[in-house]
């Protein structure tokens, strides 16, 4: 069965099937759709509450993507509950993937309803709303820097996509780890950097539930290493995030993407042996290589991808930068590990009309 046809055991339908699926006592789970996309749909998580005056409200955990047919599907869930748009009080946005940020700014300016990001997010989000384009020169470098000089030009003259308006701050930052009230609910905000550098994820220990975004899917790995801020350390930032929630109780997970799964502990545990697997993979192209090395796309080419093992040169555009990108992360850690070597180019001087795409990538060695 493929992750987007997964039965979820809240509804016992594939997980992305629209509706609001109870998942414990005053917690829904709320798929809305993303178009075109190969995730099929995010999960968005309403938490109800009741304020200090008596009424009763929601905290949502994501937002959704800000495209009408999310809109709609949100609506018409919150309907089932007896509660609309103007009921949701706050949102808990897990990071700053438009799927899970953008519709929550949009309904702010429509409900005032309160925004809560990491901290760590900043930079990305002051990329994305560049309108001289910042977030497609930084990840560019990036790419060239992994040896994917064609595709980081191409990725640099793309258009704009018409909603740089959609990436306003939000209201309140999240700093370290920190314990929120949510209505009657003590709920552990807990910073967990990888799949970006902001990432959240959201304990609550007392109702057995991990609100997990996208740092512990059930079904599939979280990109690594490709965001508006791209950091070189983001596979080692992953698995310290995931040692971390292996540190908290066993919780049930409920995920951005794909059905509610019973054990956090385990589904952590098979994601660290996952990497420890790409891990030796990706040392493995390195043994032939010799003196000269090898670029984080040439390490990428030599390697299987996704479950179904597609061959790289098999991927799309877009997937085969976020294969190279992945790619380069886990060498990364390789180094960090001294397991590697890295040879890099001197950065290229900035100012006025630098050409930060060098075609003079990081070369990778044995140790």
């Amino acid at each position: 069965m493929s992750t987007a046809d997964a039965i979820s055991p809240d509804s016992d339908r594939p997980w992305g099937d629209a509706g609001a699926w109870p998942v414990a006592p005053g917690v829904h789970r709320i798929p809305l759709p993303l178009p075109n996309d190969g995730l099929r749909a995010v999960n968005v998580y309403a938490l109800e509450t009741v304020e200090p005056d008596g009424a009763r409200s929601l905290t949502l955990v994501d937002g959704g993507w800000a495209i009408q047919e999310a809109d709609d599907a949100l609506r018409s869930a919150l309907a089932t509950l007896g509660a609309g748009v103007e009921d949701v009080r706050r949102f808990l946005v897990t990071h700053v993937h438009r799927d899970h940020y953008t519709q929550a700014v949009a309904l702010r300016r429509a409900t005032g309803a309160e925004v809560v990001l990491g901290r760590g997010e900043e930079t990305s989000l002051a990329l994305a709303g560049d309108p001289d384009g910042g977030v497609r020169e930084v990840m560019a470098a990036h790419l060239s820097d992994a040896g994917s000089v064609e595709d980081a030009r191409r990725l640099r003259d793309l258009p704009d996509e018409g909603d740089l308006d959609i990436w306003e701050a939000p209201d309140t930052w999240l700093d370290g780890d920190v314990r929120l009230e949510v209505g009657e609910r003590a709920v552990d905000a807990v910073h967990t950097p990888g799949h970006t550098k902001g990432h959240y994820v959201f304990a609550d220990a007392a109702a057995g539930l991990l609100l997990a975004g996208d740092h512990v899917l059930p079904t599939i790995t979280p990109s690594i290493g490709f965001e508006p801020d791209t950091q070189r350390a983001a596979l080692a930032d992953f698995l310290g995030s995931l040692a971390k929630v292996r540190a908290l109780p066993d919780l049930r997970l409920l995920p951005a993407h794909g059905p509610v799964t019973g054990s956090a502990h385990a589904r952590v545990d098979e994601l660290l042996e996952h990497h420890e697997t790409r891990l030796a993979l990706s040392r493995a192209p390195l043994d032939a290589a010799g003196a000269e090395g090898l670029t984080a796309r040439d390490v990428a080419a030599h390697l299987p991808w996704t479950r179904h093992e597609h061959a790289f040169a098999t991927l799309d555009p877009f997937n085969a930068a976020l294969a190279v990108m992945e790619t380069r992360a886990h060498l990364e850690v390789l180094v960090a590990r001294g397991e590697a070597t890295v040879r890099r180019a001197p950065a290229p001087t900035t100012g006025p009309g630098t050409d930060r795409v060098t075609g003079e990538p990081a070369r990778y060695t044995l140790a």
